[in-house]
């Protein structure tokens, strides 16, 4: 026998059954209208800076009893030596390798005892050092991250060890199309600089020295390059006087930080042959304003628009409607002082000029035409929704303060972006397509199989020089 319940619900079925098809699929297909959006507060930070330099940031959030310690050290990739690229990373693992009184296991069992880990992480233009640890333990992790940083022993028997892995993932990055033309692409974008070398040569890397990673950490790690966050729940009274007491007697850095980046203008087309490919891996780019500009926030938008995210137009034309790749994306990609955006897409070997003709022609009909107000809003909304998500954590609020810091950027900048992503206009957008995005400045970097590819990227080659 059936239930009193299952009845009712047969009922309704059949009522639901004999309403219009009509009215159904609007019922179905009517999204929820979005809220009004709502700028990201940030959490106001306590800011001190020692006598020494050695910036601090202490920012309360949440209620989880955990709180983030981190060093950011403005000594990264860009500051490499010349002739010594991935220094900044041969010198980053040694820091986890032990200290004038800690062993590298002894700091491993340090930071669990915390509820923690201690990680180094190399980076463009910083390099960080910390991890999260339960509350009480804050002051505790201050002093760790300020011994493996101020006080490394850099022990010979580990060097190569380390350099073997080095070398065990450069091997794996070389042997990837899409590195090789990340390479290939930053060396043309940045000719003859550090921003444009992304992999040192097997033989330089084997021929790094202990006294070559020991004269790296005294020149670039030093107080007045540094800020530390301590993001989460803690007691800020015990964990400053630990940050005075860990750090206050860390000397400054000596080497000058990197140059400011030059990118190239000028058109050019790099082929990296890759024999018997089946696909071809393409960059497009050119170089673009930093965040410290009053178009970046806008030019997001833009990037978000034209191939910056799933539903971008790029994304639509060479994925949905063409079916020459699986997942294409462009990209802001930002460095201290300087900035370019690419578009980068694996595609069929077959038609490997006919996915640059499509890029350059959806470039070209955003330079013509702004797009709808209803297509700019939905990549509006995603945005600022993204953007909130990302901040909604420890490290995604030192994250942003880091960026902060490395672009001069004031806190406002974070309180309105929201608000400044909601403003961009349709016209705005085809603005600073015609401003930005200018294939005449284009840096075109192809990976396939030249015996293939070369007829079809003949009309992408660049003008001859008078």
């Amino acid at each position: 026998m059936k239930t009193r319940r299952s009845l009712s619900l047969l009922a309704a079925s059949a009522l639901l059954a004999l309403a219009p098809a009509s009215a159904r699929s609007q019922e179905r297909e009517r999204p929820p209208e979005p809220e009004a959006p709502r700028p990201f507060k940030l959490p106001t930070p306590t800011r001190f800076t020692l006598p020494n330099g050695l910036k601090v940031s202490l920012v309360p959030y949440g209620t989880i009893p955990k709180a983030l310690v981190r060093l950011t050290v403005q000594a990264g990739n860009a500051d490499d030596p010349a002739g010594q690229t991935w220094m900044t990373d041969l010198t980053g693992d040694l820091l986890l390798e032990g200290t004038k009184t800690r062993s590298a296991s002894r700091i491993a069992q340090d930071a669990a005892a915390m509820g923690g880990a201690v990680a180094v992480q190399a980076g463009e233009n910083l390099t960080t050092v910390g991890g999260e640890v339960l509350s009480e333990f804050a002051p505790r992790m201050v002093d760790l991250v300020a011994d493996v940083v101020r006080n490394p022993a850099f022990p010979e028997a580990e060097l190569a060890r380390l350099k073997a892995n080095l070398a065990r993932n450069l091997s794996i990055a070389k042997s990837q199309s899409g590195q090789m033309a990340a390479e290939a692409f930053r060396a043309a974008m940045y000719p003859g600089q550090s921003y444009g070398r992304l992999f040192p040569a097997p033989e330089a890397l084997q021929g790094y020295t202990l006294a070559n990673a020991k004269a790296f950490w005294s020149g670039h790690y030093g107080a007045d390059r540094s800020t530390l966050y301590v993001v989460g729940v803690f007691d800020a009274r015990v964990t400053e006087a630990a940050i005075r007491r860990a750090f206050g007697g860390w000397a400054k850095a000596s080497a000058p930080a990197a140059a400011a980046p030059k990118p190239s203008t000028v058109r050019t087309l790099t082929v990296v042959d890759r024999p018997g490919a089946s696909q071809s891996t393409v960059w497009l780019g050119m170089p673009v304003v930093d965040p410290s500009h009053p178009d970046y926030v806008a030019l997001a938008v833009t990037n978000a628009l034209l191939g910056g995210f799933f539903g971008s137009r790029i994304t639509s034309n060479i994925r949905e409607q063409k079916g020459y790749t699986y997942s294409p994306s462009s990209q802001l990609s930002v460095r201290r002082q300087g900035a370019f955006w690419a578009e980068v897409a694996d595609v069929t070997t077959n038609v490997t000029g006919a996915s640059i003709k499509e890029i350059l022609a959806e470039i070209g009909r955003l330079r013509a035409e702004p797009p709808s107000a209803t297509e700019l809003k939905g990549i509006q909304n995603y945005l600022a929704g993204t953007f909130v998500l990302r901040n909604s954590s420890r490290t995604g609020i030192a994250g942003q303060l880091q960026f902060l810091a490395l672009h001069g950027l004031p806190d406002s900048f974070l309180s309105g972006f929201v608000a400044r992503v909601h403003a961009v206009t349709p016209e705005e957008v085809t603005r600073l397509v015609k401003t930005y995005i200018k294939p005449e400045e284009m840096t075109l970097v192809v990976v396939g199989d030249r015996k293939a590819i070369d007829d079809q990227l003949k009309p992408y080659q660049p003008p001859a020089a008078p």
